[in-house]
């Protein structure tokens, strides 16, 4: 089976990708599919069970929770961060910089190892990496050196019609393919929400693989049997030239 890869991206951020993708990820794996979960850029921590000062990081602790395949530490994540403000920003509070190319590495590094690598980005498509525009200075730029597919979480709430028109955009016009879009119901009293959904269908130049229904905390089983695996394997072109060549 060809290796296959997604850059998972959302309309904004506290869209529910970060569940979003783990979903994904727990119904490729029922489909007996060998997935890794990368999460490389994290900001905002907790603190960890047991107190001490020691800090966790909820989306780094999904990615692994949610593969069947365990990736070493170092290549599930690369940089994080305690402030739970833009990637850039917290960088520079840190003192740190930024860089895509360990990204690349590990994501190489853990293609050899699986069927699927799903790679979460941070916030929205075009996310700052960087205080100044330039050569891979946002998530955009990652998702181009990974060369993947993207697959884009929309947060059903008001507004989200425009959100997810104009990120599609985006994706294109960087050169990447538009796997698919899932919608993630994050606002129960969203007016209208199976027409704004039929909207999106409509509008969205790429097939529709899933609608998770609202659930504060996820049934793992229930949310990922309304992920579509026929049209994410149709819509995820091998990714072994991305990462491999």
């Amino acid at each position: 089976m060809a290796m296959h890869g997604l850059f998972v991206t959302g309309t904004d951020t506290g869209i529910g990708k970060t569940r979003s993708c783990a979903v994904v990820a727990r119904a490729l794996g029922a489909a007996g599919r060998r997935v890794g979960v990368m999460k490389p850029i994290a900001s905002g921590a907790c603190e960890a069970p047991g107190g001490a000062g020691a800090l966790s990081w909820e989306d780094i602790d999904s990615a692994v929770d949610a593969a069947n395949v365990p990736l070493p530490a170092h290549w599930v994540n690369q940089y994080r961060f305690a402030e739970p403000v833009a990637p850039h920003l917290a960088a520079r509070q840190a003192g740190a910089a930024l860089d895509i190319a360990p990204i690349v590495e590990a994501a190489r590094s853990a293609a050899a190892r699986v069927d699927w690598l799903l790679v979460e980005g941070v916030g929205g498509f075009c996310v700052p990496l960087a205080d100044r525009p330039g050569p891979g200075a946002d998530t955009a730029a990652l998702a181009q050196a990974l060369g993947f597919p993207v697959l884009l979480v929309v947060g059903l709430r008001l507004g989200c019609i425009n959100h997810a028109l104009l990120t599609a955009e985006a994706v294109q016009r960087r050169g990447l393919v538009l796997a698919g879009w899932l919608g993630n119901a994050i606002d129960p009293a969203l007016a209208r929400a199976d027409e704004v959904f039929d909207t999106l269908e409509r509008w969205l130049p790429a097939p529709c693989v899933g609608r998770l229904a609202h659930a504060p905390v996820p049934d793992w089983s229930v949310a990922s049997a309304q992920v579509r695996i026929d049209r994410l394997d149709a819509g995820a072109a091998p990714a072994a030239t991305a990462v491999r060549g």
